[in-house]
């Protein structure tokens, strides 16, 4: 865990700070929770599930989510889902510095911190954005592509083109990782890895399978992952498990029998208040 973490006075004022603000407060207390997070390092580069920015913010799943995904949406960050790693763009830059001397020993150390994530594209990004900055040498998720096949040459040259012209209009501080939004609720896979669903989705789900507790089930599809890992089911049919699920769930609440009220049924409990033989029926009096 790191002592400090530094946080400019031009994150309140500066173009990314007044896009935060914009978002909403869950989205700046998120980001100020990204900077000086316990979980955190010097690259901005960590391991945080969703349910780590939950409970030490007091957002709550709904509330984090929401958070993480302004902050993604104001380019602030991006989310690794698969790997549940974040990566704040400019946050080396303030905890570290702008450029380093090619013999700092901090270049070495930043190396070091790099080699500890996961290879994927929240770390090429990283590479891309700080190589020159910090000194870095090739990248080690840089592969040597195999050999085209001679139709695809000129494929390939025109895509690389391509790329590198996104590149040049992609604004300083952007990941080239994509954006995800963030999942509310995990349900383990065959694979080892988790299938996320959205908050969105949750929406969706709830619109299609009406009085049914969306949210509810689909934690208790995640319970039943966890405690029978050989009936996981795989990426593919994630999605046909969960609407599954929630269509049967529907079915069984509509075939539910509903006890009738006095209107449906002819009769009604009275309850007589008084004392004298008058008051009460003609077969209980004295």
């Amino acid at each position: 865990m790191r002592d400090y973490g530094k946080v400019a006075p031009q994150f309140w004022t500066g173009a990314t700070g007044k896009a935060l603000k914009k978002a909403g407060p869950e989205t700046v207390l998120v980001a100020l929770y990204l900077m000086t997070s316990p979980h955190a390092n010097m690259i901005g580069l960590y391991y945080l599930p969703v349910m780590f920015i939950a409970h030490e913010t007091g957002l709550g799943m709904e509330g984090a989510s929401k958070g993480l995904q302004g902050c993604i949406e104001a380019q602030f960050c991006s989310y690794d889902e698969a790997s549940e790693h974040v990566f704040v763009h400019s946050m080396a830059r303030f905890q570290i510095g702008e450029q380093l001397d090619v013999k700092d020993r901090r270049c070495k150390g930043v190396e070091n911190e790099l080699e500890k994530t996961p290879k994927g594209p929240l770390r090429k990004a990283f590479h891309d954005l700080y190589r020159v900055a910090f000194h870095m040498g090739k990248g080690a998720d840089e592969e040597a592509p195999s050999k085209p096949l001679r139709s695809q040459e000129q494929e390939q040259e025109q895509e690389q083109e391509q790329e590198q012209e996104q590149e040049q209009e992609q604004p300083l501080g952007a990941s080239a990782a994509p954006i995800r939004p963030a999942a509310v609720v995990r349900i383990p896979l065959k694979d080892g890895t988790d299938y996320g669903v959205t908050a969105e989705q949750v929406e969706e789900l709830s619109g299609l399978y009406p009085g049914v507790d969306v949210r509810q089930e689909l934690n208790a599809m995640r319970g039943w992952a966890m405690a029978n890992p050989p009936k996981r089911k795989t990426r593919s049919g994630a999605l046909k498990f969960i609407t599954g699920w929630l269509d049967r769930e529907r079915k069984r609440r509509a075939e539910a029998p509903r006890k009738p009220n006095a209107a449906e049924t002819g009769f009604e409990l009275k309850t007589y208040t008084g004392t004298a033989d008058d008051d009460l029926p003609e077969s209980l009096r004295h």
